[in-house]
């Protein structure tokens, strides 16, 4: 089919060039650039462009900072998380795309019940640490004057100067939602990568 090709190696399936390379530009600039930068330029930075301002609709919602906030952070995880996935179709391994083409799946069926599903189910690593990593960048929202962990902090330490404990508790709040991300990813994976797990004979 024009504009189609098949890619070989393992979940590398018949994709359209269009699609497969589209997000490649999004994909290096939000990777290529720092999460500070973005956020700095999705609160100050298109609020200055006259078509935002002339646009009601564009102009009430960057008017509102956590809507900003929300924006930057979403660009850049997307971004990143797109990578992830993208790697976990391209190391699947080719035996179970044969195995399935064998069973009759092709195209979109073979993409949607087994390429999908196994790259899903290998991401889950990766994917933990970049939700941890977000979860950290989150300390970036005082910014555009987000009442985050970090600026309760940083307002309890001016109003008491009490830095160690101020920023202590913060940081152990951190390390709280942390430890209780990494434990949900933990108990998928032991429920979804079951079958990676070698069995003895």
């Amino acid at each position: 089919m024009p504009g189609k090709r098949a890619l070989s190696g393992g979940g590398r399936a018949y994709v359209g060039f269009w699609f497969h390379c589209a997000p490649n530009p999004y994909t290096y600039l939000f990777r290529g650039t720092p999460l500070y930068i973005q956020l700095l330029i999705c609160y100050t930075g298109l609020y200055g462009l006259e078509v935002v301002q002339d646009n009601a609709l564009l102009n009430q919602f960057f008017r509102n900072a956590l809507n900003c906030t929300l924006l930057a952070f979403v660009l850049n995880t997307c971004a990143y998380t797109v990578e992830i996935f993208a790697g976990a179709i391209r190391n699947i391994p080719h035996g179970e795309i044969e195995a399935a083409r064998a069973y009759g799946l092709h195209g979109w069926r073979l993409n949607l019940f087994v390429v999908i599903p196994a790259a899903l189910r290998r991401s889950l690593p990766a994917y933990s640490n970049e939700m941890i990593l977000m979860l950290h960048a989150t300390s970036l929202a005082f910014t555009a004057t987000i009442g985050d962990i970090l600026k309760v902090a940083r307002d309890a330490n001016a109003a008491t100067f009490l830095t160690f404990q101020s920023f202590g508790i913060a940081a152990l709040l951190y390390m709280l939602l942390s430890f209780a991300l990494v434990g949900l990813f933990r108990l998928a994976e032991q429920r979804w990568m079951r079958f990676l797990v070698p069995t003895r004979g």
